[in-house]
Parts: C-alpha cells; sequence; structure tokens
C-alpha cells in the first residue's frame, strides 16, 4: 500500500527526524505507528544517522502490530522488524538477529539493560505507550534511565501522557531531556508545581495537588520537545455515539444484590476509605452488577443472569453485525461464551494477532477482549463497528479510551456505536458517569463509594 500521508503525520516525520529528542503526544488513530516506522526508515537508510531500532511496546502491541504495520506500506516493505519475546534462550537469538527495529514488551527492559549492560546496542529507542513509564520507582524506569546517556534518539508515544494528573509527567519528560525542563528529581518537580495535601493527617502517604495555573506552566515548558494532537481536529472520522442500555434486575436478583451491597458496604467507613479500600469494593460490586462474585476460594459464584440476558438481547438486534465485546472479570468472558455456546455465532477470545486478522476480515461475529490486552496499538476497525461494554475498568479512563479506539480510528468508514450495559442503581452507572466525564475518575468514584456507603447506614 502507498503512503501518502496527511500533513499533520509529515509534520511529526520531519518532527522526529529534526528532534533526537521527542514526544508525540496523539491521541488514537493519528498513525503514530506509520509515522515513527517513516522517520527510522529516513534516519537509518537516507541519513545514516542510527544502526539499530529499539520499540518498547505493551506486550500484545510488540508481538504483531509494529511488523505487520511494515508490512503493510509499500516504503517500509524492506525493513526487517524482529520481535525480542519468550525465553531468555529467545530474547537473546533475536538480538543477534540482524534486523532494523527490535519490538519487546515493557516488561522485558530491566532484563534486557541488565544483559546488555555496557555493551547497549541500540542508539535508537522508541516508547510506544511512554505513559507506562511514568512510574520513577518502576524497574522499567530505572533500568531505561541507566542507558540513557547512551541513547541518541528517543522518541516517546501516547495519546494520554498523564491519565491520572500532572505527576504522570515528570519520568516521562525525564527521558526526554535528562531532567532540564521540569526538574532532577521528582521532588523538585513537585516543589515547583505542586502543593501537598494536608487534608488527612497521619495518611501513610503523601499526596499533592496542582498549584493554580501549573498545567499551563508545564506545557510551556515542555512545548518544544512534545507534540499534542487531537484525532477530531486533523481526521474526518464518522459519528462516535454511546448507546447506554439500562439492565434492570429481576425482584429475586435485586434482593440478592441489595443484600450483598449493603453487606460489603456496612464493613467500610465512609470517612477513612482509602484508594485500595475503593478499588476492592468497587470490583466487588462491579462484579455483582455483571452477576457473579468471586468467593475466598477464587470461584465465581453466580447471583444472577439479567445482564448476560440483555447482552444477548442486543445482540439479537445488531441482526447479524459484528461486535466487539468488552469483559473485565474471567467469569464474565466465561459466563459469555456459556451464553454464547449455542447460538451458532463465530466467537472467539482474542489472544494473539490471528484473532485480529480473522476479525478484520470478517471471520469472527463476536470478539471477546479484555481492554488490558487490545487497549494499545491494535487495528480492528476493518472487522466491524459495534463494541459492547459488558464489563467496566476499575476506574481506568485510559484503558477505556484506548480501548474504544479499537473501532473508531483512522480506516473506519462507518458510524462506531459503543452499547454500554448499566445495570441501574448500580456500580455501573457511577463508573460509567465517572468515564464518561473523563475527568478525575479515581475521585468520582470514591465520592459514589462513600454517599453508597452512607445510604447502607441509614
Amino acid at each position: 500500500m502507498k503512503f501518502d500521508p496527511h500533513p499533520y503525520q509529515q509534520y511529526g516525520i520531519d518532527y522526529i527526524l529534526n528532534n533526537p529528542y521527542a514526544g508525540l503526544f496523539w491521541e488514537m488513530g493519528l498513525g503514530k505507528t506509520v509515522t515513527t516506522l517513516t522517520a527510522v526508515n529516513e534516519l537509518k537508510y537516507n541519513r545514516w544517522a542510527i544502526s539499530r531500532c529499539l520499540v518498547v511496546a505493551p506486550k500484545k502491541v510488540a508481538e504483531a502490530t509494529w511488523s505487520k504495520e511494515a508490512e503493510k506500506w509499500d516504503h517500509l516493505k524492506h525493513l526487517k522488524v524482529i520481535p525480542v519475546l519468550g525465553s531468555a534462550q529467545k530474547r537473546i537469538r533475536a538480538l543477534d538477529t540482524p534486523g532494523d527495529v527490535w519490538v519487546t514488551n515493557r516488561e522485558n527492559i530491566p532484563w534486557l539493560v541488565d544483559y546488555c549492560r555496557n555493551r547497549w546496542p541500540f542508539d535508537m529507542v522508541v516508547l510506544d505507550e511512554s505513559s507506562s513509564f511514568k512510574n520513577a520507582r518502576s524497574k522499567r524506569f530505572r533500568a531505561l534511565k541507566l542507558v540513557r546517556s547512551r541513547i541518541k534518539r528517543l522518541v516517546e508515544l501516547t495519546g494520554t501522557p498523564a491519565p491520572n494528573g500532572l505527576e504522570d509527567l515528570w519520568a516521562q519528560i525525564y527521558l526526554l531531556d535528562g531532567g532540564q525542563r521540569l526538574g532532577k528529581t521528582m521532588a523538585s518537580y513537585r516543589e515547583a508545581f505542586f502543593t501537598q495535601d494536608y487534608a488527612h493527617p497521619g495518611q501513610q502517604y503523601r499526596t499533592y495537588s496542582p498549584n493554580e495555573g501549573a498545567d499551563q506552566r508545564v506545557k510551556a515548558a515542555i512545548s518544544d520537545i512534545c507534540v499534542s494532537m487531537k484525532s477530531e481536529d486533523y481526521l474526518e472520522l464518522p459519528p462516535f455515539v454511546e448507546d447506554v442500555v439500562p439492565v434492570a434486575l429481576d425482584a429475586r436478583a435485586q434482593r440478592a444484590y441489595d443484600k450483598l451491597e449493603k453487606e460489603m458496604l456496612l464493613e467500610v467507613d465512609d470517612q477513612t476509605i482509602t484508594a485500595g479500600t475503593a478499588a476492592v469494593l468497587n470490583g466487588k460490586l462491579l462484579q455483582l452488577c455483571s452477576g457473579a462474585v468471586y468467593d475466598e476460594q477464587k470461584h465465581p459464584v453466580p447471583i444472577h443472569s439479567c445482564k448476560v440476558e440483555a447482552f444477548l438481547e442486543v445482540i439479537e438486534q445488531l441482526h447479524g453485525e459484528h461486535a466487539l465485546v468488552f469483559y473485565w472479570f474471567q467469569h464474565e468472558r466465561d459466563r459469555l461464551l456459556a451464553a454464547l455456546s449455542g447460538s451458532g455465532l463465530r466467537v472467539r477470545v482474542y489472544q494473539s494477532a490471528e484473532d485480529e486478522d480473522e476479525w478484520n476480515a470478517g471471520n469472527v461475529d463476536i470478539l471477546l477482549a479484555h481492554p488490558a490486552s487490545c487497549a494499545y496499538g491494535l487495528n480492528l476497525q476493518f472487522g466491524g463497528r459495534h463494541e459492547i461494554w459488558f464489563g467496566y475498568p476499575n476506574w481506568a479512563l485510559e484503558l477505556y479510551q484506548q480501548a474504544n479506539a479499537r473501532l473508531y480510528r483512522q480506516g473506519q468508514d462507518k458510524p462506531v456505536i459503543s452499547h454500554m450495559l448499566v445495570v441501574q442503581g448500580g456500580m455501573d452507572e457511577a463508573v460509567v458517569a465517572a468515564l464518561q466525564q473523563k475527568g478525575d475518575t479515581q475521585a468520582d468514584l470514591m465520592d459514589a463509594l462513600r454517599v453508597k456507603i452512607r445510604r447502607a447506614k441509614e
């Protein structure tokens, strides 16, 4: 296929070529992969500026996305993309294989740095979804920091550079400039742009709030090495429609749900609820909405089938159109598979690039997928235009947005409809409301939990 770059893509290519350390903070669907590979090809074969390029990506993306993107375009077909995955022996063999671009998953970075040590061979590194390096205490960040001085060029790609707030930016920008713009340490960054919260004396962890105008000051500080673009400003995409499908529990299911919800809520004090407690409680309530809860032995205990029945009705109303279905808990996946077993539909669970190919070829009617396994890089826009949210991520706005972008991206020529199954009065409502507002989802959900706890006690 001939690559005729959009003006913004050509701008991105030129930006990478002219800036050895660059952040492309582009929203989903803008073609970050082909833009970056085009720049890599130019740097290696026309300018002789690099010799070996390493791409660090989420595992599923590392397995297939980069190699398939190179195969797709005529001007990139000669690039040899080598996955550095699997056992240590396979990874070592891959590193010794001649090529142009080596792709590994982010969990392998500590191993790779330790294995190469002073023989670090990559003069260019691309961090696909650089937000996974936002934690300055993580092993992957510390490992990459050790070899940063040996990297001549570094490109960061992400649509959500600060999914949980401005604090997420420091580690990513540090890898680009060594601390020149936002400070040499996280402490100095917080001192310059944040104020410590003292609302909860005695809490075990510290929290910080951005100072007034901090977001604008941070943007100004990094504007010379980062480019931010929104898809709606550059692409003519069809509409994206959110279709909230209310799920009403029958009387028996409602009694069971109310009883279990009340028992769990009464165990927690709404005044001292923490993020960890909220995550556990929210997870349990979302399981209840879906119809089953894990017991202490990790076995799912069925409670109701109302949501599954609503799901089957949506499938029926699609009249044969294909659907990408998102689940969160494994018991949701298993119960959906059981419900679809006698339908005659072609059903698959996304696990590998083969499933992606079959879906895009039109050979799959229902593709079940976990948001964390297919949220980044996958091109599923050719297999259908309907998606169904059966289960929801625990206040993970980034996963939610990235998962939606699997269908709603460049190349999609039909309106994308997102059918969201929502149990009325359940935790589903709070989650969906927080995700749709695209604000501080964690704060919104903790507030929702506090309200539910107070009501249960009353």
